[in-house]
């Protein structure tokens, strides 16, 4: 099928799963946020940059995509004729390298961080196909992104938001372990899911004294999430894979949250953007 002269808009937001964006917005506040904060300009711009720099990385995943999705997934826009392929080329390169200008203005910092994210990013798309080992790869963008945000604070990079990076970046695994498996059957093991856990652990062992119980509570209440999720995959009956990595990308922003405990003002901006991203992937697919 020729693709079509102009894609449309539904097209372009499908490319870019512009659905999990709440979920980039999560972690550039928690990173700045667990980077000491500070004056809000930097934190919109780089959240403006991440943003493009995501959807970069989602339309370069298709491109790099398009002959195996011309075989396995003719759905997709590229081989459905929905795109050119050489216009999703065209539109990947401009967005991440916009988008990695806007994070520069951030300050130092951000930039410099930014360019081993665009590398992360680029070598994510290129071999995670092949590559059993890419949800690392996928966990450490997100590592990445904390990083930048936090270097944006007033403090910096910090012990806390390394760790809370780390946490998020188990988190990413577990449910990019599940989503390169949406494409096929058979036996799911579980092991590897444990991942998943990490968070709760990290929360339980940061705070300390009357924090502590808050944010075990807290963290029972982001696994009960997990664990709500991963039933659309071992519920006798059949298995929805594609369900258990659209709530665990929602969930990102519920990480996000026990990362700040015992909270900010704005704490309830974490559950609202975890809110939005729920009622995103109602209108655009999270993958």
């Amino acid at each position: 099928m020729p693709p079509a002269a102009t894609p449309s808009l539904r097209t372009l937001l499908i490319l870019g799963r512009v659905s999990n964006l709440p979920t980039v917005w999560s972690n550039c506040l928690a990173g700045w946020w667990l980077g000491g904060g500070g004056a809000a300009g930097p934190l919109v711009r780089l959240s403006l940059g991440a943003s493009l720099m995501y959807v970069a990385g989602m339309y370069l995943n298709d491109a790099f995509d398009a002959e195996f999705d011309r075989q396995y997934r003719r759905t997709r826009p590229i081989p459905s004729g929905a795109i050119a392929e050489s216009l999703v080329w065209a539109l990947g390169w401009a967005l991440l390298g916009a988008g990695w200008l806007l994070v520069a203005t951030a300050g130092f910092g951000p930039a410099a961080w930014g360019v081993l994210l665009a590398a992360a990013i680029l070598v994510y798309d290129a071999v995670h196909k092949a590559l059993a080992l890419s949800p690392l790869l996928m966990a450490l963008c997100r590592l990445l992104l904390y990083l930048a945000a936090a270097s944006a604070g007033v403090r910096g990079v910090t012990g806390l938001s390394i760790w809370s990076g780390v946490a998020m970046a188990g988190w990413i695994v577990g449910l990019s372990y599940v989503a390169k498996r949406e494409s096929t059957s058979g036996r799911l093991p579980r092991w590897p899911l444990t991942v998943l856990g990490l968070p709760f652990f990290f929360t339980a062992l940061i705070n300390t004294g009357s924090y502590r119980l808050p944010a075990i509570l807290a963290g029972f209440l982001v696994a009960a999430w997990a664990l709500w999720c991963l039933r659309h995959t071992f519920e006798a009956g059949g298995r929805n894979l594609g369900l258990t990595v659209s709530g665990l990308l929602a969930g990102i922003c519920l990480v996000d949250w026990l990362a700040v405990l015992p909270g900010i003002p704005g704490t309830l901006a974490f559950w609202g953007l975890f809110g939005a991203a729920l009622l995103a992937q109602r209108h655009v697919p999270a993958t």
